[in-house]
């Protein structure tokens, strides 16, 4: 590229106002230089105030903003206008509500950089919870005014890791050799090449309720080839917000059979499968059925 721009962070949001600032916040504090990354958030219909929060970081950030009508939850979409509009080779995805360390951009740009095939790169994940376990207890803990502070202490004492942590210490930190690492890349911290995503399609819209929409994504990026694995430097804490656990893994099961009706692989329709099947053993299950990669389907979806 002829300008130094090399990475463009993505950040979603609907009336996450506070969260967002907070987000915004530890962006501008990244020692990545301020003209090699740009910010774009894009406001999935917020009432709250938002567009002014956004103006308030102007000064620190290169930063542009985006708004699209409430029309009910258009996650897929509003990171779809971030990727449409995106000036660096890399896309970084990040949630409203997202702490990232002060080098976490730098990690992602020096993973890429040093890898010769495509990434799908998760970053590290400090306080991921499920139904808001601990939340009161995090919020006191966790330092806003100094998030790198915060996520060193949590690595000295091993309080809150990623909830993926076991997984990663159970396969190794690069675990593209799986048949299904996709299940383990989540946009709330992640990132991958620019190209390779609008090449695959960029987010599938008809993803209109939460869950899956990132590992639909992850799905396409594996199938053309990009390497999975997750950055410890690449660190981030996810502040608790409030969450509908039950609605939330309701509307994910839905989304999981939209994903296992779009592929018809075996494997896309483990998702579906009763009992269900947890992530953490997800890719032992194919190995002992002995199911086809999904190589074997490159013109499926």
């Amino acid at each position: 590229m002829g300008s130094s721009l090399r990475c463009t962070v993505i950040v979603p949001t609907y009336n996450r106002r506070r969260l967002l600032e907070l987000t915004l916040d530890s962006l501008a504090k990244q020692d990545l230089p301020r003209d090699r990354f740009e910010v774009l958030v894009v406001d999935d219909g917020s009432s709250d105030g938002t567009a002014d929060a956004v103006r308030g970081f102007e000064d620190r950030l290169d930063l542009r903003y985006f708004y699209q009508p409430d029309e009910g939850y258009r996650v897929a979409k509003a990171r779809n206008v971030g990727i449409r509009h995106a000036g660096g080779d890399i896309c970084v995805f990040v949630d409203s509500g997202v702490l990232l360390h002060s080098g976490s951009l730098s990690a992602h740009v020096a993973a890429h950089d040093a890898a010769a095939e495509p990434l799908a790169l998760n970053g590290y994940v400090y306080c991921f919870n499920l139904d808001n376990e601990d939340a009161q207890l995090i919020r006191k803990v966790v330092d806003v005014e100094d998030v790198d502070g915060s996520i060193a202490t949590m690595a000295r004492t091993q309080a809150w890791p990623d909830v993926r942590e076991p997984f990663y210490a159970k396969y190794s930190d690069d675990f593209g050799h799986l048949p299904a690492p996709w299940l383990m890349y989540w946009t709330c911290h992640a990132s991958a090449r620019t190209e390779q995503v609008r090449a695959i399609g960029l987010y599938d819209e008809e993803f209109r309720q939460w869950g899956g929409e990132d590992l639909d994504l992850a799905y396409r990026l594996h199938r053309d080839g990009a390497r999975f694995g997750v950055s410890r430097e690449a660190s981030a804490i996810h502040y608790p917000h409030d969450k509908d656990h039950g609605d939330n893994t309701r509307s994910a099961l839905e989304n999981y059979r939209y994903i296992a009706e779009k592929y018809r692989t075996p494997i896309t329709r483990l998702l579906i499968e009763q009992p269900a099947i947890r992530f953490s053993v997800f890719n032992d299950v194919v190995e002992e059925r002995g199911l086809p990669r999904c190589a074997d389907y490159p013109t499926a979806g």
